[in-house]
Order: C-alpha cells, then structure tokens, then sequence
C-alpha cells in the first residue's frame, strides 16, 4: 500500500479563530504571546497582551513529575487538561487544552480555554454576554439554568418572607383587642407572666391596675352601641397617653381594662397616675353629637407587696380593690396589699 495522503492545512484567520473559539490564547513554541481571544482579553483588559510572555499574565498549574524538564510548548501539549491561573487576578481559574498546530514548530501552540466552575463569577465580574462564548460552548445553558434557579430561590425566598409576615401578623391580630387596638387578655397574661420572671432574674418591680368604666352601660343604652364603641375608642387614646411605651394596655372585657406597669413600685406615682386617667375619663364630650360623661374606677396592686407575686393572686386583689372603689362613690382609685 501506498503512503497515506498528507492531511490537507486548514487556514484560519483571526476573526475566523476568534468566532469559532473565543477564548483561544496562540503561543509561540518558545511561550511568547501571539494572539488572544476576545474573551481572555476582557479580564486583561488595559495589559499589552500580544508581544508579551505568557508567564507575565498567565500561571500554569504544578506540572506532573518529569514534565518540567521538557519544552514549553511540549510541556503544555503533553499535559492533557491545562489549569491556569490570571496573574493580575489570581482567584480568575481557566481551564482547557493545548495543541501543537505543527509545520515543523513554527506555528506554535493554540489553547483553547474555559472559566470552567468560575463561569458564574466571571460573567458577573467581567461583563461578559452571549457573544462572549463558542456557539457550542454550554456557558450560555449553564447560565440560564443558574438563573432560572436563582428565580426559582428568590420566589421561594419571597414567599417564605410572606407566609412569615402572614403569620406574624395573624399572631398580631389574635393578640389585638379589634375595636380599639389595644392588647387583648391573650396578649396580657403572657406579658405579667415575663414581667414576675423578670423579677426573678433580679428585674424591676411592676404594677397592675383594673380600670372599669362608670356609667358606661347607662350611655351605651341611651346613645347605642355605635356611640359605645366610640367612647371605648376614647378612652383607648387616654390610656395611650397616659402609659409609656413599654407598658401593656390592654382592653380585657366590655368595658374593662388591664394597665400592666413597668418599673413602678410607689403606691403615690400609681395613684397619681389613677387620678390622671380618671380625669380625663370625665372630662366632658360629643358622641356623635350627644353630650356624653362617663368616669372609671381602678384598683391597683404592686408587685413589691408580695414575698413572690403571683399573676393569678394580683388580678384577684386588682379585681378586690377596683370594687372597693366602687363600693367608696365611683370615680376613684384604690390600691390593695398582699394580705
């Protein structure tokens, strides 16, 4: 048989190169830079490239044992699978191959090259597009599914967010007295359980006081509900008012309230503060039109009165002396010991 027909050269112009294969980098044999793809040029952006050694910009991975000691351009045909490494941009990896483009060495070695697992971090950091990549490269069908699972955890995020408020605020409104704002009675007693636990752990003392409105029923009867309901509304902003911010007001009844009072352990600030809020409550006023008066009535206890307070026990003494204070004329406030 006769020798076998030589394989005919296939010529390719740099634009042809650079379309077909956009991160390419062309090496002389000796390891000088001949040309590189538009894409390795985008992180060398502002570095004279062509001209130059390719280890001023590049950074081969440790060669396998014996590799070191051959040429360049054999070295890096006979690795296989290249590692390099941007000098200016040590954390920028990429990946490919080499192959000798022959005629006796003069054409040099062309590398074909990849961003491999830093594809992601590439496209961010570089700009770089579509046109950026080999139309059979996968970069562009990785990139879309990285977005599409970026959406997929962002949507998943967002809705974990909202089932989240959703909750919160379901927990907000079982908490909340719906006609004033108020806390309501699953809101109170938890927050004078925290406060008896904050005594324990050497916390402030506090107060309670029950507030119950005089002639309210009379008022609701005469003038109807819709003005009942505004007077509560009124007296929910006198309340406001008169408590600070990390007080607990809270709307337990018809026309009953519950006052949980931090940091109080004097029986003159208590009752002056009694004294405050019933004034207000009898301060006169137009429902709906109608003149309306009402008062309230209030009896308070303090945690310091008790070896160790006990919720249960405070209500009912609160409760006792609220109707003491009824018992006395109305319109008043009367403050209860541990017994």
């Amino acid at each position: 048989m006769g020798a076998a027909a030589a394989s005919p050269a296939v010529p390719l112009s740099p634009p042809a190169l650079a379309r077909l294969m956009p991160m390419f980098l062309w090496l002389s044999r000796e390891g000088g830079i001949l040309g590189v793809g538009p894409t390795p040029e985008k992180p060398l952006a502002g570095c004279r490239t062509v001209g130059q050694p390719f280890d001023r910009h590049f950074k081969i991975g440790r060669a396998p044992c014996g590799q070191a000691q051959r040429g360049f351009a054999e070295g890096l045909v006979r690795r296989g699978r290249l590692h390099l490494t941007l000098v200016a941009r040590p954390a920028t990896i990429l990946r490919g191959s080499a192959v000798d483009l022959g005629a006796a060495g003069r054409h040099g070695v062309l590398l074909n090259l990849s961003f491999g697992i830093g594809l992601f971090d590439a496209v961010r950091e570089f700009g770089l597009t579509e046109a950026d990549f080999a139309p059979s490269d996968l970069a562009m069908e990785l990139l879309y599914l990285q977005e599409a699972k970026e959406a997929v955890l962002t949507e998943l995020r967002a809705l974990n967010l909202r089932l989240e408020q959703a909750r919160l605020s379901a927990e907000a409104q079982a908490q909340t007295d719906p006609l004033t704002g108020l806390a309501n009675r699953r809101a109170l007693e938890p927050a004078i359980g925290d406060a008896v636990a904050a005594l324990d752990r050497g916390g402030l003392p506090f107060a309670l006081m029950h507030l119950d409105l005089d002639r309210f029923k009379a008022v609701n009867d005469s003038l109807g509900h819709a003005a009942g309901d505004r007077i509560l509304e009124r007296v929910a902003r006198i309340l406001r008012t008169e408590t600070r911010k990390g007080d607990v007001v809270a709307r337990v009844g018809g026309d009953e309230f519950v006052l949980l009072l931090h940091g109080v352990s004097d029986p003159c600030r208590l009752k002056e503060l009694a004294g405050r809020i019933i004034a207000r409550l009898e301060e006169p006023c137009l429902i709906e039109g109608a003149p309306c008066r009402i008062s309230g009535s209030i009896g308070g206890v303090i945690s310091s009165a008790y070896a160790r307070p006990d919720p249960d026990r405070m209500h009912a003494d609160a409760d006792a002396a609220l109707y003491a204070a009824k018992r006395a004329g109305r319109g008043r406030c009367t403050l209860a010991g541990a017994g």
